[in-house]
């Protein structure tokens, strides 16, 4: 037993912490290589059979570039394993329910096939929150520096507050990259009215992010009140006896709750990964992978019909003119700039391409017959279109407009558009699980120690893990349902907070201090940090084109 002092002179009595220097057994430190090693030769080679067979074969320097980016994604990834998967186990940790070599190769495992069995919804999300005009032009020197700015300022940023053992959110870090990169591309831009990010998307995103600790706090603190209620096990509310594990039926409950943890926290953070890669693979090999070429040819007639059918309901509220396509697509972008796009000229311009759109497809009659060439300006007028109906379809004024079979026809369409240029291969979601999976076996103590000693004043008692855990989970899975990026950090940190005052344990405020500094923080010091990077990395390209 230990004590630790409080205010006033008392002191509190607490049970010795669990073991936390173990390490791997040689033979497990063999299998980690062997599998973040073959990770990357089957990234590697899943590129090269990819753009092999769309006849895209890639430059040795392009594919180093390539390789280059990946690993700093896969890398944000590995970070944000270590780094947030150690709040999923520090609870089986310090109850005893697992030793901590296995908890963490178990959270890990369960991490990878959060990953693997995940939607794709989160990490479009994400991406949507990048400024148009750095979306539409990902493959050109902006869009690379805005990838390689906003990936090395989450992953620094993560790094530090792992250095001082802060639970700080990789989704608040990757987030506040990405508007920081927005807001720079805004301030460097020459076009007028550049919009920078989607603001919309931003309000929601952050919502997400502001609401969910708040669930986690009162939703735990609720539960383990419940519980006190209705289970009436005193063992439930006691702490562990020295190194003794919980009794069997509780020790089930706590693992449960740990992979439930560890599961969503893999369906929900490694899609952040996922999204980027997608957008350094477009860049990169557009042929390959800026549209979706495993839809079947069966698909595309109803494709086209969807298309066909939205240029009619947009032409109806046009200019009576069809401009040509050049034109109408610059009427659309000038319209997504300056969030203005409840405008006849903006309508008309979505006619034009989104008949263009469907008698393109029509005529190569499916996705994996268009030619390289004319790959990125297709996918780019899908994006373009698909956004901006997106927009429509929720604007008050353009309800107004259209009827209500005309926005269910659009809407339609622009569900039609997402499965033609919004879609995740195998291999990457295998990477992006090993990369998040690898990393919560590594540098984990930290922030369990912090999640495990320092937020109450007394140890974690069973039944305020369970609580905390399960609140934890059924956030995290909510918030996957409806495509929302969440901090599995905030959420169980704050689940840990309220159960520790709905058990009367109180808070240790010092912690808690310093764990609000780094959520308030992080997206200032992030945007900071990403927006300076885009800058820079503009510049050196510009002084070595020069």
């Amino acid at each position: 037993m230990t004590s630790h002092a409080l205010a006033g002179g008392q002191s509190v009595s607490r049970v010795r912490g669990p073991h936390l220097d173990a390490g791997l057994h040689p033979m497990g430190r063999w299998l980690f290589g062997a599998l973040l090693i073959g990770g990357l030769l089957y990234a590697g080679y899943s590129v090269a059979i990819d753009t092999a067979r769309v006849g895209e074969p890639m430059a040795i320097g392009v594919f180093a570039f390539l390789g280059l980016a990946l690993l700093i994604a896969l890398g944000f990834e590995f970070v944000n394993g270590f780094h947030d998967t150690a709040n999923a186990v520090a609870t089986v940790i310090y109850t005893h329910s697992m030793p901590a070599p296995l908890a963490v190769i178990w959270s890990g495992f369960f991490n990878f096939l959060g990953v693997v069995t995940s939607t794709g919804a989160v990490a479009y999300s994400i991406i949507t929150l990048l400024p148009i005009d750095l979306m539409l032009h990902v493959g050109s020197v902006g869009g690379f520096a805005m990838i390689f700015a906003l990936l090395l300022a989450a992953v620094l940023w993560n790094l530090a507050t792992w250095a001082v053992g802060l639970p700080n959110s990789s989704s608040h870090a990757l987030i506040g990259s990405i508007l920081g990169v927005g807001l720079a591309n805004q301030l460097l831009s020459n076009i007028p009215g550049t919009s920078g990010v989607d603001m919309a998307q931003v309000q929601k995103v952050l919502s997400a992010l502001l609401i969910s600790p708040l669930i986690g706090f009162v939703g735990a603190l609720m539960l383990l009140l419940l519980m006190k209620r209705f289970l009436r096990d005193k063992r439930l509310y006691r702490e562990p006896e020295g190194d003794t594990p919980p009794p069997r039926g509780i020790r089930a409950l706590l693992i449960f709750t740990c992979t439930a943890v560890s599961f969503a926290h893999g369906g929900n953070d490694g899609q952040k990964g996922m999204g980027l890669i997608m957008l350094i693979l477009i860049g990169c090999a557009p042929t390959a992978y800026a549209l979706n070429r495993t839809l079947p040819e069966s698909a595309m007639p109803a494709f086209v019909r969807s298309a066909q059918v939205a240029a009619t309901a947009y032409a109806a509220h046009g200019t009576p003119d069809m401009p040509s396509v050049d034109r109408a697509r610059a009427a659309v972008v000038d319209g997504v700039r300056t969030k203005s796009i409840d405008k006849l000229e903006v309508y008309a311009g979505l006619s034009v391409l989104s008949r263009d759109i469907g008698e393109r497809i029509e005529n190569y009659g499916t996705f994996s017959r268009v030619p390289a060439a004319i790959v990125p300006n297709l996918r780019n007028d899908m994006y373009l279109v698909l956004d901006t109906t997106r927009m429509v379809t929720k604007s008050e004024s353009a309800k107004q407009r259209f009827t209500a079979s005309e926005i269910e026809s659009l809407n339609g369409y622009a569900g039609a558009l997402e499965r033609g240029t919004r879609y995740i291969p195998l291999w990457v979601k295998v990477t992006v699980a090993l990369a998040l999976g690898l990393g919560t076996m590594v540098g984990w103590q930290r922030i369990v120690v912090t999640v495990g000693e320092r937020i109450g004043k007394t140890h974690l008692t069973y039944g305020m893990g369970v609580a905390a855990e399960l609140m934890t989970a059924a956030t995290i899975f909510g918030a996957e349902y409806i495509g929302r990026p969440v901090s599995t950090t905030h959420i169980l940190t704050s689940g840990v907070a309220g159960a520790s005052v709905a058990n009367g344990a109180g808070l240790q405020f010092r912690t808690i201090r310093n764990m609000v500094l780094a959520w308030v923080l992080t997206l200032p010091a992030a945007m900071l940090l990403s927006g300076t990077l885009y800058w820079l990395l503009l510049h050196l390209a510009g002084t070595l084109a020069g």
